[in-house]
C-alpha cells in the first residue's frame, strides 16, 4: 500500500460508473498497479444498483488514494464524468471508464510526455480493443498522425468524424480542461471537447498500445438502443425527448471556433472546414430532420 503523504497528488483520475460490477475490480487493479503512483482515484458512483458501491467501499478501505463519492440518484453519465472532474485536486486529470484496462506504464508514460512538452495538453496511448475476458482482438488505428498534424486538421477530425474516441481516457492538464464546456449532455459531447482542446495545444500519441478498451454487449453506445436512449444515457433529464446529435455537434463545433482565441483568418478557414464537415454527415443531418418530420405527424 503507498504511503500517505499531505501533499497535492500530481494527477487525479476520475472514475464514473454505473452498475460496473462486472468489470470494475479488473479496472481499479489496473489503475492502482500503475508505476507511476503519485494520483488520487476519485470514483463516482452513479447510484448503481447493483454491487458496485459494495467493490468501490472495499477497495476504498484498502487504498487511501481512493475517494469514493455516491449520488442519491442516477443523473447521467454527462454529470457523472464531470462531477469526478470537478473533484480533482491534481494538476493533471484523467477520466477512466469502468470496463477499461491499462498497462503498469500507462500514467507513466503519458506524464512524461506532458512533462517533456509544455505546449501539450493532453496524452495518449495506441489502443487494443479487448473481449469480454481480456483477450486482445485486435488494435484500433487511430485515424491522424497527431505529431505531423495542424490543429486546424485536428480540430476537423472531431468536428466532422466518428471514431472511437480513446483519447478522451488520455491524460490531460487539468488547466486545459477548465472553462471549457466539459461533457455536454448530448451525443457526441465528447468529439466537440476533444475539439476544444485541440485549439488550445498540442496532443501527443505515445507509440506503444498501452490501453485496452473493451468491447462487449453492455457497452453504452451498445446497450442504449439508438439516438434517443444514448441521449437519455448522457443526460438522464432527457428521457423520451428527441434528440438532433448531428445537428447539436455542427452547432456545438461553431461554437468552439468561435469563441477560441485564434487569429480571425485562422477562425474563417477552420468554420469552412465545419461546412466541409457539415457536407460529409449530410445523410445523418437529413436523418436528423426525418425523424423530427416523422415525430410530428405521429403526435
Amino acid at each position: 500500500m503507498p504511503a500517505t503523504t499531505s501533499t497535492l497528488p500530481r494527477l487525479s483520475i476520475g472514475l464514473p460508473v454505473y452498475n460496473g460490477e462486472r468489470y470494475l475490480a479488473g479496472t481499479l487493479d489496473s489503475l492502482l498497479q500503475q508505476t507511476f503512483a503519485d494520483f488520487e482515484l476519485i470514483i463516482s458512483d452513479n447510484a448503481s444498483t447493483d454491487g458496485t458501491a459494495n467493490i468501490c467501499r472495499e477497495y476504498a478501505a484498502s487504498d487511501p488514494r481512493i475517494r469514493y463519492y455516491r449520488s442519491d440518484s442516477n443523473r447521467g453519465a454527462a454529470w457523472n464524468f464531470n462531477n469526478a472532474f470537478n473533484l480533482a485536486r491534481g494538476e493533471l486529470f484523467k477520466w477512466a471508464a469502468h470496463d477499461d484496462l491499462h498497462d503498469p506504464r500507462f500514467l507513466a508514460e503519458c506524464v512524461s510526455a506532458l512533462d517533456h512538452d509544455p505546449t501539450a495538453v493532453l496524452c495518449f496511448t495506441r489502443t487494443l480493443f479487448i473481449d469480454d475476458d481480456g483477450h486482445v482482438l485486435r488494435e484500433y488505428p487511430f485515424p491522424v498522425d497527431v505529431a505531423s498534424v495542424t490543429r486546424r486538421r485536428l480540430f476537423l477530425v472531431y468536428a466532422g468524424g466518428g471514431h472511437i474516441v480513446h483519447e478522451i481516457f488520455g491524460v490531460i492538464r487539468k488547466s486545459a480542461l477548465e472553462g471549457t464546456a466539459l461533457i455536454g449532455g448530448y451525443v457526441g459531447s465528447d468529439l466537440i471537447l476533444l475539439g476544444t482542446l485541440a485549439l488550445k495545444g498540442r496532443f501527443i500519441q505515445v507509440q506503444e498500445p498501452l490501453f485496452q478498451h473493451r468491447e462487449h454487449l453492455g457497452r453504452s453506445t451498445v446497450a442504449t438502443g439508438g439516438t434517443e436512449g444514448f441521449t437519455h444515457w448522457y443526460d438522464s433529464s432527457k428521457s423520451g425527448r428527441f434528440a438532433m446529435p448531428f445537428w447539436r455537434r455542427l452547432l456545438e463545433s461553431t461554437r468552439c471556433v468561435l469563441r477560441s482565441r485564434l487569429p480571425t483568418s485562422e477562425k474563417a478557414a477552420m468554420l469552412a472546414d465545419v461546412g466541409r464537415a457539415a457536407n460529409w454527415n449530410r445523410q445523418a443531418l437529413l436523418s436528423d430532420l426525418r425523424r423530427v418530420i416523422v415525430r410530428r405527424r405521429a403526435s
